[in-house]
């Protein structure tokens, strides 16, 4: 049976890559400090092939252990949140998910020397192309236009460079793969979140679904967004991540690769405001809404290339927006009933 560890397993996209992995036969080890959200309740926790293990991932002794008959490891650790976190947490960011990461691959080096780990899937982000001008941003075009400019991003370029060095040196196969705008369940609010206020709501997790859909539910009205509402994001399901991730994971032909891994489906967010509107309230009300100062790394279009996925791993992501409400209005209405949101 193959071996999966993933560091970062009680995060938001963690939680939706156990799940797919343990759905496709995986035997799973998680590694997370709990330091974002808490202990969280999965469907999976007593599943017979899922182990959780509580610790750091920058205990390279400890991740050593871990990769003892793992075939796979993904790099999923890493302080990340909504874009208040680039402003409260700017030095943190970079300087503590380049020690997560320095650890992580110490321990796969040692891992891959052993004989045993075969290949290292490192979870990259869409703030790499931040400072891109021209769309979509396609795989590869990240080492051309200028760098991020959040430290968020600029980390997050960083272990695309950490795989590919670990490559050239040490010859430890990889696979990086960009999640874009990740929409679904199981995001809290984080420990140590800046309070940031929205009108008369308190953001949630400074993630533009969860706090549309939280505003609308408590019946803001007239509805703020931040900025104009023009800005471009392709919002993704987390199930459809956590299958493309699994499915780079696995493919013979991903290796030293890199994918975006997104819906092809370019929204406003002034649409998606709309949308969060009528399928809360319907025809029952008019649609109102007012501008928010945005914030300085709020970027105004983030368009992925993805036929590279689709060609080369046979990826498409398949949920809509509607498919993704169905599944997230009434969580975030059930955080809200017992005080979590």
């Amino acid at each position: 049976m193959t071996r999966t560890l993933i560091t970062g397993s009680a995060g938001f996209i963690g939680g939706y890559v156990v799940q797919e992995l343990l759905h496709r036969g995986h035997q799973v080890v998680g590694l997370d400090n709990f330091s974002k959200y808490g202990r969280l309740t999965r469907s999976f926790d007593d599943h017979p092939d899922f182990t959780q293990v509580e610790g750091d991932a920058k205990d390279a002794a400890l991740l050593g252990d871990l990769l003892e008959g793992c075939d796979y490891l993904i790099a999923g650790a890493a302080m990340i949140g909504g874009i208040t976190y680039f402003h409260s947490y700017a030095y943190d960011l970079i300087a503590e998910n380049e020690r997560i990461i320095a650890s992580t691959f110490d321990a796969a080096l040692e891992a891959h020397r052993r004989g045993a780990l075969r290949r290292v899937l490192v979870l990259s982000s869409s703030m790499v192309f931040e400072s891109a001008t021209e769309f979509p941003s396609r795989e590869g075009s990240e080492l051309e236009i200028p760098p991020p400019r959040s430290s968020y991003g600029f980390q997050k370029l960083s272990t695309e460079y950490f795989a590919r060095a670990a490559w050239e040196q040490h010859r430890l196969p990889y696979v990086i793969v960009r999640p874009f705008n990740c929409v679904g369940v199981g995001e809290g609010r984080a420990r140590g979140a800046t309070e940031v206020m929205s009108g008369n709501i308190t953001l949630a997790m400074s993630h533009v679904l969860p706090d549309l859909v939280q505003k609308v539910l408590k019946g803001q009205d007239p509805l703020h967004i931040l900025g104009d509402g023009s800005q471009v994001r392709h919002y993704t399901y987390g199930g459809d991540i956590a299958r493309g991730i699994a499915i780079a994971l696995e493919h013979e032909e991903s290796e030293l690769e890199d994918f975006n891994i997104s819906t092809s489906v370019s929204t406003t967010v002034l649409d998606l405001a709309r949308l969060v509107w009528r399928y809360v309230h319907g025809d029952a009300r008019e649609f109102r809404y007012v501008s928010d100062p945005p914030f300085p790394h709020d970027v105004q279009m983030r368009i992925p290339a993805t036929d590279k996925a689709e060609r080369v791993l046979g990826f498409k992501a398949a949920t809509t927006l509607e498919e993704v409400l169905d599944e997230v209005v009434p969580w975030i209405r059930g955080q809200i009933a017992v005080g979590a949101i």
